[in-house]
Formats: C-alpha cells, structure tokens, sequence
C-alpha cells in the first residue's frame, strides 16, 4: 500500500511525533509510507523543526508539495495540482489545512482518511472524508452516530520509553533523592493546572513526609508556580527540572514512581501518559481526552482533595497500552475498509 500522510506543520511537536511512529509502523509492515510536512516555513527557532527529523527516519516526502498554512493561493493551486498527480493508494491528513488541499487535490483512485486531534475539529461542519480517527475513545461515538468510518487512533510511543533497568543509579545521576518520586510532565499553562498539582502534593506530603515534586517544563506560569512552591513550604522538596526533550525526557520521566497528569493541551491523545505506562511508572489523570484510557488511577474532579485520593489509592491499570505494530494494523484496517467502501 502506498500511503501519503499531510502535516501542514513545520515542527516536530504535537502531533508530528504520533504521525511520525504511525508512519514507522506502516512502514515495518512491509507499506511504502512517506509524510509531506510544511516546506515554506524553515525559520522555527523555539521548537525542534520537522524536516531534518522526518529526513532522518527516512519518511520525508520529496514530493514537491510547500504544504503550508502561510502558502499565497498560487501555491496552494499548485500544491492541489502536484497532490492530484501523484500515485498513492491512501492520502492521510492530520490538520485542517492539509484536508482542505486533500479535498480538492485528491489523487485518482486514492482512499481519504481525516484524523482528529482535538474535540474542537469534531463539529458539524466536519469535512468529507472517507473515514477518520480521533485520539480518545470518548470522541469516537460522535462519529459513529453519523455514519462514519471511524476509529480511535491512541498514541504510539518511541522504543527509548521503557522501564529502567537501574532506577536508583539513574536518580543518583539526576540528583533525585528521597521517595516517592511524583512528577508532572508538562507545559507551565493553566490547562495543566500546575496550582492544584501543588496543592495536592503539599497535602500528599501530609502522608508522605519523603515524598518528592519532580516538575519538567516550562511556559507562562513558570515563575507562579516557584511562588505557590515557595509560599507553602515546599522548595526543598520540589525539582524543576526545566525543558527536556527527547532521550533527556525519557530519563527524567523513568525517573519517577509516579506523574499527575492534571490537564491537556493541544494533543488529546495523552502522549505523556503512554510514554510513562510504558517505562513502569504510575499515572494518576483526570477524565479528559485519552487520559481515562491509559491512567491507573483516575481523578473524579480536578481538585488537589481528589488527587491526593486518587495518588494514595495504589490501583494499578490491568489494561496493557497497545503496541505501535497493533495500532499500525487497526490504522491499516480502517483503510482497507475504507478502500472497500469507496469501490463499492
């Protein structure tokens, strides 16, 4: 099968990682897989661009497509027309630009296929396509009652998140001490609700005098957290571990005993929550998004009372996260599927 995935994006952040490792996995199953991303856009220097990573998995497309949102209309004809000449089996678009081109470009003969990753792009103005993923099974029902060919697509997670095979050794390393260790994983905004993770934690360490606040990230409020830490009593007790970034993320977060993930941000799929199931560490969540699917412990409210409950419970999930080569498949199904109905 030969499949074409659309990121009109020029950064290797939100949901380019989860395409990136759908693509990997298409690609181990034997598909002829590549990913167009934005071309105009080269000067990104606050986050990791996507062309030299996807160049480097050998996944990027050659195509001749700009694909991006800040194309003048010429080059946006001109992307449709290149789209329309191309030979592929499966167009895959991941944002509203990318399907908007997809529509009017598709190749002859080609299955579409529109992933969601956001409850804001599930409206009633929802684009044709001929089928579509969401990243939350909360989400899928939405489409069904529609009539749609749909499917949850989880997020995949990169071979580095597993557990480590010496965790005292790696906390010596990253001067952690004292236990347990409970972290945050994320960016410093109200969505992840950074404030009541303090709280809780404070109260946390009523019952849990060794008890250590692994924080990494940054963004706004950065600086309002170190006050909150500061005003309760906390800094000897709190690391901010700044931003991290591939191998360095994985090795803070296998680091932990424990991540509150207390909010999301643009990507509903729980990326975080994955990648920590899958290095051994538990994860206490609220009910948004992905999260239910993939906490151990689930947070009935987002208060700092109803954290420290859901922290000190001890449940464990007996639910295993699936691996990238079974999601790949299910993907490949939805396609199939999807072929089936366009033929008919």
């Amino acid at each position: 099968m030969r499949i074409l995935h659309l990121l009109a994006s020029p950064f290797f952040s939100g949901p380019a990682e989860n395409v990136a490792l759908l693509a990997r996995a298409q690609r181990d199953a034997g598909h002829e897989v590549t990913v167009a991303v934005d071309r105009r856009r080269k000067d990104v220097p606050a986050e990791e661009p996507a062309v030299p990573r996807f160049q480097e998995l050998g996944l990027l497309d050659e195509g001749g497509l700009e694909l991006s949102v800040k194309s003048p209309p010429w080059r946006m004809w001109s992307d449709s027309r290149r789209l329309r000449a191309r030979q592929v089996d499966v167009v895959h678009s991941h944002f509203s630009h990318d399907h908007f081109l997809a529509r009017w470009g598709r190749p002859r003969g080609a299955v579409l296929v529109r992933s969601l990753h956001a409850p804001r792009s599930l409206r009633s103005s929802l684009p044709a396509a001929d089928a579509y993923t969401v990243p939350a099974s909360a989400l899928l029902p939405k489409l069904l009652e529609r009539g749609k060919r749909a499917r949850v697509l989880p997020a995949l997670v990169d071979p580095r998140f597993r557990p480590e095979a010496d965790r005292a050794s790696l906390r010596r390393e990253l001067g952690l001490t004292g236990g347990p260790l409970v972290g945050m994983v994320s960016t410093f905004q109200p969505s992840r609700r950074h404030v009541v993770g303090v709280e809780a934690f404070a109260k946390y360490r009523q019952q849990r005098p060794d008890a250590r606040f692994v924080l990494v990230g940054d963004g706004g409020l950065l600086d309002v957290t170190r006050n909150q830490v500061k005003a309760l009593g906390l800094t000897d007790a709190v690391v901010f571990a700044g931003y991290q970034q591939g191998a360095d993320f994985a090795r803070w977060l296998k680091a932990l005993d424990e991540v509150w993930l207390l909010g999301l941000g643009n990507d509903w799929s729980a990326r975080a929550a994955a990648q920590a199931r899958a290095c051994g560490v538990r994860v206490v969540a609220v009910d948004e998004g992905a999260l239910p699917d993939l906490a151990d412990a689930r947070v009935a409210e987002p208060t700092p009372e109803a954290v420290v409950t859901a922290a000190l419970s001890d449940v464990l999930s007996p639910v295993a996260h699936p691996t990238n080569a079974r999601i790949a498949a299910d993907v490949l199904a939805l396609y199939a599927d999807a072929a089936g109905g366009v033929r008919r």
